[in-house]
């Protein structure tokens, strides 16, 4: 890592949020990445996610607890989705799934991400993934539209070569575009 990535990530607390679909072992050389650039990373995982990815990958990453649950055991008596998105100075949503989009724009509360995603107050990063043909339906657009106008930042999806053998629009951006990003909301 370069000085400059350093000096912008050092002693952050950044969230990464990470959704079921296959680009989650994305995510996993995201969350290195960003640790080593000198952030405190906590991980939250979706149910799904742990589909994909186990959460000891992260855990091992971050040598911190990974967060799936409102209700698991917590370090914030107020509620974890509480604590978690006041400590942050960003949050990063990678993979991003339809599914997430559509939480999100629709102001949901039904799961860990979402919720603190609710309570958040610095900048918000999503990188989405999906099929070419969810991307393109006019829902997850207009989602994403919505989203954009609440203030949440984006990052891809890039064309090429996906899970499902299409080639097109969908693909998670690769970590180091994300970490880019990222450093320049944080600036």
């Amino acid at each position: 890592m370069d000085s400059q990535n350093q000096s912008t990530f050092s002693g952050k607390e950044v969230l990464l949020g990470v959704c079921g679909g296959v680009a989650a072992y994305k995510a996993a050389e995201l969350c290195s990445r960003l640790v080593q650039s000198g952030a405190r990373v906590s991980v939250i995982m979706t149910e799904s996610a742990r589909q994909f990815i186990g959460a000891v990958t992260f855990e091992a990453l971050t040598n911190r607890p990974v967060y799936s649950h409102p209700f698991q055991a917590a370090e914030n008596y107020q509620g974890e989705h509480i604590g978690l998105a006041r400590r942050a100075s960003l949050m990063i949503i990678a993979p991003a799934t339809a599914q997430t989009l559509a939480r999100l724009a629709h102001g949901m509360a039904d799961d860990l991400l979402s919720t603190t995603a609710l309570v958040m107050t610095g900048p918000i990063l999503l990188a989405p993934a999906m099929n070419c043909d969810m991307w393109n339906k006019p829902a997850v657009q207009r989602n994403l539209q919505q989203l954009q106008d609440d203030g949440f930042h984006r990052v891809g999806p890039n064309e090429g070569w996906l899970s499902c053998g299409q080639l097109g629009p969908g693909r998670m951006a690769e970590p180091r575009e994300i970490l880019a990003v990222a450093e320049a909301l944080l600036k």
